[in-house]
């Protein structure tokens, strides 16, 4: 009788090798990777516009080769140099063309994901671990709200474009200066509204918060989308759920990361009282 398999190893799921085509430097902060190949035959669009995918990226100095044997990489690498996981959100799904385009924000050597984009060239491997994602724009409801910071611009960027050119709403996004604004195509009824840091760190100020509170309230049916830094998260959703009563099945509400917390520390803590939003 065979032995059992470990239950990390049975959990695992298939890996897509993509590789990069082309890096683009949208903003000081902000890195586009456009990915392709072969793999791209695996890649499904979910109509969802939230749409992000586990992605594995590997220390490049080891020169390992995807898909990673992740069970015999455990038994062979210390832990620190193992492959890590990230999550990230899929600008857009370019199939046609081959293509998909995944936003990350970078701040000089900080962090795996973004240092990686920074230096990544044209057939470095992006290795996916399938595709989620649970929001999109209803063009039945009367109103939207869209709030986020760096994180959140991907998903944003792409609600903004799938809305019906009669849409209207208004949208918060947050990051340091007029450097750091992308492009952004919305219909002529939400408002873009651009909130500066300055010099403080994300997830260190409370702009979000009080923008989305101080906001006028239109009457009808809304449907939001929030999404960021944890605290601030935390701070927004019983607003919007208990004073103004956003019905919660039109409340698109997450963290995508949080102050102060490297990413295995927070995909940890959601399971944990200080993760719950």
């Amino acid at each position: 009788m065979a032995a059992p398999r470990d239950r990390r190893e049975r959990r695992e799921r298939p890996q897509t090798v993509l590789e990069v085509i082309e890096r683009i430097q949208l903003t000081p902060h902000l890195v586009r990777i456009v990915a392709g190949g072969p793999g791209i035959d695996k890649i499904e669009n979910n109509g969802l516009t939230d749409a992000y995918a586990k992605m594995i990226f590997a220390d490049r100095t080891l020169g390992l080769t995807p898909p990673y044997d992740m069970a015999a990489l455990r038994e062979t690498l210390p832990v620190e140099q193992l492959p890590s996981v990230r999550t990230y959100s899929i600008r857009k799904f370019n199939l046609d063309q081959g293509q998909i385009w995944v936003d990350f924000v970078v701040h000089g050597d900080k962090g795996v994901a973004g240092p990686w984009a920074l230096t990544a060239e044209p057939g470095d491997p992006l290795v996916l671990l399938g595709i989620g994602g649970g929001y999109a724009p209803d063009p039945d409801v009367d109103w939207h709200v869209l709030a986020g910071d760096e994180s959140a611009f991907p998903a944003i960027a792409s609600a903004l474009e799938q809305m019906p050119s009669d849409a209207i709403g208004t949208c918060f996004l947050e990051t340091y200066g007029e450097e750091d604004h992308i492009e952004i195509s919305a219909p002529a009824g939400v408002e873009i509204i651009w909130l500066h840091r300055g010099s403080a760190a994300p997830g260190t100020t409370d702009l979000l918060i009080d923008a989305v509170r101080a906001m006028p309230w239109r009457d009808g049916t809304v449907q939001v989308f929030a999404h960021g830094e944890r605290g601030a998260m935390k701070q927004l959703r019983p607003y919007l759920t208990d004073e103004r009563g956003v019905d919660r099945s039109r409340l698109s509400l997450s963290a995508y990361w949080a102050y102060g917390r490297r990413e295995d520390a927070f995909q940890a803590e959601k399971r944990e009282p200080i993760g719950k939003i």
